[in-house]
C-alpha cells in the first residue's frame, strides 16, 4: 500500500465529497405514479404538508438556516471531537450527509423484489470495489476524486428526479421535456460551482492524487483557477441562452397541451436560486452546509415515504400499533449512528476510508436505477 493522505484533510474530503440524491432513477416513480395524459387526483407526491416539508421548502429553509448560523459560535468556534478540530455546524452536517448516504441500502438490499433483480450489482460490485481500493492506492484515490464530481452530477439529478415526478402527477408524458429538464438541473447545480467562488474547493481534490505520485493531476486545480474567468463568461453567456430557450420550449409544450406543474417550477426556481447564491457567491460562507442539508433532508423524506411499509413488513412490526414510529426511529437512528461513526473514524486507516467511499459511490450509482427496477415489476 502507498502512503495515506493527511488525515484531517481526508476527513474533510469524505465529509464533503460523500454527498446525496434520489437521482435519475426517480423517473421510475413518476412513470408508475399515474397514466400519462391523465392528471393525478393529487399533484403532490405524498401529500401537501409532506411535500412542502421534505421536498419543496428544504432549499429555502436550508438557505435561511445557513444565513442564520453564519458568523455564530455554532459555525465558527472549533472544539475537539475525538482528536479532530471541528465546529458544531461542520460536525452535524457531516453526520447528516453520511446518514443519508447509507439509506440507499434500505432500497437496494432491504427491498426483496429489487434485490433479487440485480443481485450481482448489489453483492459482487461492492466487494470488488472495496477489494480494489484495498489492493491499490491508485484505485482508492481515484475513487475519492470520482466521489467529489459524481456527487455534483448526482445532486443535480435529485432535483431533476423530483421534477419529473411532479410532471407525471400533472398528467404529462414523463419523457416529454425530459432532456431539457436534465440540462437545466445540471446547469443550475454545476454551473455555479464551475463559475463561482467554490470552484477551487471542488477541484483541489485532485491534489489527493499526489499521494500516489500522480503529480500531473495537481495541475488541474491550478489550471482551473487560472482560467476560471473564461468558464464564468461561458456559463453566463451559454446559460443565459439556454434559459431563454428553456422558457420558449415550455410555451411550446404548453401549446401542445402540456400541463404546467407549478410544484416543479417552484422546486427548480428555488433550488436554482439557492445553488446560484451559495455555490456561486457563498456570501455567508456556509455553501456546503446549505446545499448538503436540503439534499439530505429530501432524501430522508423520499426513502421514508416510499419504503416505510416495506421496512415495517421486513421488521415484522406491520401490525403493531407503534410499528410505524418504531420503524422510523430505527431507520433514522441507525443512519445517524453510521454518520457519527464516519465523523469519528480516522481516514488514515485506509480500510475504513475505503468503506465510506464504497457507501458513497454505491449511493450515487444505485439511485440511478433502483426505482427503474421497481418500475419494471409494476
Amino acid at each position: 500500500m502507498g502512503g495515506s493522505a493527511n488525515a484531517a484533510d481526508v476527513h474533510l474530503l469524505t465529509s464533503r465529497a460523500a454527498l446525496d440524491v434520489v437521482c435519475e432513477g426517480l423517473l421510475g416513480l413518476a412513470v408508475m405514479a399515474d397514466t400519462p395524459g391523465k392528471p393525478a387526483k393529487s399533484r403532490y407526491i405524498v401529500s401537501a404538508w409532506y411535500d412542502w416539508l421534505f421536498f419543496l421548502l428544504p432549499p429555502i429553509l436550508a438557505l435561511v438556516l445557513g444565513m442564520g448560523i453564519s458568523g455564530t459560535p455554532f459555525a465558527d468556534e472549533p472544539f475537539t471531537w475525538w482528536g479532530w478540530e471541528v465546529t458544531w455546524s461542520g460536525l452535524l452536517i457531516g453526520i447528516f450527509i453520511h446518514a443519508h448516504l447509507v439509506l440507499v441500502f434500505i432500497r437496494s438490499h432491504g427491498n426483496t423484489a429489487i434485490f433479487k433483480t440485480h443481485k450481482w450489482r448489489f453483492v459482487a460490485i461492492p466487494l470488488l470495489l472495496y477489494g480494489g481500493m484495498l489492493w491499490s492506492n491508485y484505485v482508492l484515490y481515484f475513487c475519492s476524486v470520482l466521489a467529489t464530481f459524481w456527487d455534483v452530477y448526482h445532486s443535480g439529478m435529485q432535483t431533476f428526479g423530483f421534477g419529473r415526478i411532479y410532471e407525471a402527477k400533472a398528467g404529462n408524458d414523463p419523457s416529454r421535456g425530459r432532456k431539457l429538464d436534465w440540462a437545466l438541473n445540471q446547469l443550475l447545480y454545476a454551473g455555479p460551482i464551475i463559475a463561482g467562488v467554490t470552484m477551487l474547493d471542488h477541484f483541489e481534490d485532485f491534489n489527493e492524487l499526489s499521494q500516489v505520485g500522480l503529480m500531473f493531476f495537481t495541475e488541474v486545480p491550478v489550471w482551473m483557477d487560472g482560467n476560471q474567468a473564461y468558464f464564468t463568461w461561458a456559463m453566463l453567456g451559454g446559460g443565459t441562452g439556454f434559459l431563454a430557450y428553456y422558457v420558449y420550449a415550455q410555451f411550446e409544450l404548453r401549446r401542445l397541451g402540456h400541463q404546467v406543474s407549478w410544484q416543479k417550477v417552484f422546486l427548480y426556481v428555488t433550488t436554482g436560486a439557492t445553488s446560484l447564491y451559495t455555490w456561486g457567491f457563498n456570501s455567508w460562507g456556509e455553501a456546503f452546509f446549505i446545499m448538503n442539508l436540503f439534499h439530505a433532508l429530501q432524501y430522508f423524506g423520499i426513502v421514508w415515504a416510499m419504503e416505510h411499509k416495506n421496512m415495517q413488513e421486513r421488521l415484522g412490526v406491520g401490525e403493531w400499533r407503534l410499528g410505524k414510529p418504531l420503524t422510523w426511529a430505527l431507520m433514522v437512528g441507525l443512519a445517524l449512528l453510521y454518520g457519527t461513526w464516519v465523523q469519528y473514524m480516522d481516514p488514515s486507516v485506509e480500510h475504513w476510508w475505503a468503506l465510506t467511499l464504497v457507501v458513497s459511490l454505491l449511493h450515487f450509482w444505485y439511485d440511478g436505477f433502483v426505482w427503474s427496477v421497481r418500475k419494471k415489476q409494476v
